[in-house]
């Protein structure tokens, strides 16, 4: 994983060089090929409960020298977030099929997690 570049100071949670978007970019880049986040699972995992927009806000952010696997983050609701046919649809949908995801023509992306705990299964991810 690219190193984020780092904070010049900036306290701000909001704003791109800050430690919270170096988190949840941290977290983005750590999903693997073939898996997909919610928002609010990228948000907790980043040590931000309850930060769902700021995890988009973040990857809207992110310098493209980064090459966050942006695509594999998804609404809770299993769904793609952008509306069905528009670009970043495809470009999303098209990315995931590459990597063996399931995206239907409405946008709910199948996944059969296998290898998750009890824990992970009633209670989310790790933190």
């Amino acid at each position: 994983m690219p190193a984020a570049p780092r904070s010049s100071g900036n306290s701000s949670p909001r704003l791109p060089g800050s430690e919270a978007f170096q988190r949840i970019w941290e977290c983005v880049a750590a999903i693997p090929a073939g898996s997909v986040m919610s928002y609010g699972d990228v948000a907790r995992r980043a040590g931000l409960p309850r930060r769902a927009r700021m995890v988009g806000q973040a990857l809207g952010a992110a310098p493209r020298e980064l090459k966050l696997p942006w695509h594999r983050v998804i609404l809770a609701s299993g769904r793609l977030a952008f509306p069905a046919g528009s670009r970043h649809f495809k470009r999303q949908a098209e990315r995931l099929q590459a990597e063996g995801v399931e995206v239907l023509a409405d946008g709910r992306v199948v996944t059969a997690q296998t290898d998750i705990t009890l824990d992970e299964a009633l209670w989310g991810p790790p933190a």
